[in-house]
């Protein structure tokens, strides 16, 4: 007898019991793939950098629905004007809306020197009034220089940076961390095979080297690092490289966390 004959038999509630158990199966079968899917996580990050590449790393996040963390400095970008300049207001705006996150890059982008007298540290300056200079920082002069990002963040989004920075070029010391620690910002590097490569010389690391080591290095739990655009590199990083990253990674079944780590709000 054909299943059609047999449904055909059935009373109304016995046909309306069977359609909801295939139902409740299909939902199953369907919630296991998800999880089958999506079984490790990485996390992408983008420093401001020159912001070449801003709006393009933007379009490429949200059509493939994936969502990062951003860490911003005032850095001069390629328009001529500063990443946290009223110009750029509706570009972090529109980040923000969508879900991503944001941490401080320090305001003038401090490089840090070397640890000073005193619990302090030598940091130089590359924007702001005394940009190129190596200036001894105390602790609140610090706290200052990762908050001022957090300040001017929330004038442009009326919401506040999650409690987390990261020194410029990646370089720390305990004393440079325990002061981030103290302002209240937890510090957030990048795995080995999370650098990118972006700021890389293009010649001796076109693109298609760094798409597929990345693609084939990055493991369970990493910390990417790229930026919204390199001044060096004579062939853009983002355009080429970013859209198949996300393509690669979430064939291997990754989905894509945001920072920091404990944060309740993940894209997939």
């Amino acid at each position: 007898m054909g299943i059609i004959n047999i449904m055909k038999r059935l009373s109304p509630n016995a046909f309306i019991r069977i359609a909801a158990v295939l139902m409740l199966g299909c939902f199953s079968l369907g919630a296991n793939a998800q999880v089958a899917e999506c079984s490790k996580k990485v996390y992408l990050t983008f420093d401001t950098g020159n912001m070449s590449v801003a709006e393009k790393v933007a379009e490429i996040l949200k059509r493939q629905n994936v969502k990062a963390t951003f860490f911003l400095a005032n850095e001069k970008t390629y328009r001529g004007d500063f990443a946290l300049d009223d110009s750029w207001k509706p570009f972090w705006q529109q980040l923000a809306k969508e879900g991503n996150h944001f941490g401080s890059h320090t305001y003038d982008h401090d490089y840090f020197v070397k640890d000073g007298p005193k619990g302090q540290v030598f940091e130089k300056q590359q924007f702001g009034p005394k940009a190129g200079e190596t200036v001894l920082y105390n602790e609140a002069a610090m706290c200052k220089q990762i908050r001022r990002v957090d300040q001017r963040f929330q004038e442009m989004t009326s919401q506040p940076l999650q409690k987390i920075w990261r020194a410029p070029g990646g370089k720390t010391s305990p004393t440079l961390i325990r002061i981030g620690d103290m302002c209240g910002y937890q510090h957030i590097g990048w795995a080995p095979a999370g650098f990118l490569g972006d700021e890389l010389n293009s010649e001796k690391h076109p693109n298609s080297a760094l798409l597929e080591g990345a693609s084939r290095d990055l493991r369970d739990g990493d910390i990417t690092m790229a930026h919204l655009g390199i001044w060096s590199r004579k062939d853009p990083w983002a355009p080429a490289v970013l859209e198949q990253l996300i393509v690669n990674l979430k064939g291997r079944g990754f989905c894509f966390g945001l920072l920091p780590k404990d944060s309740a709000n993940q894209s997939k």
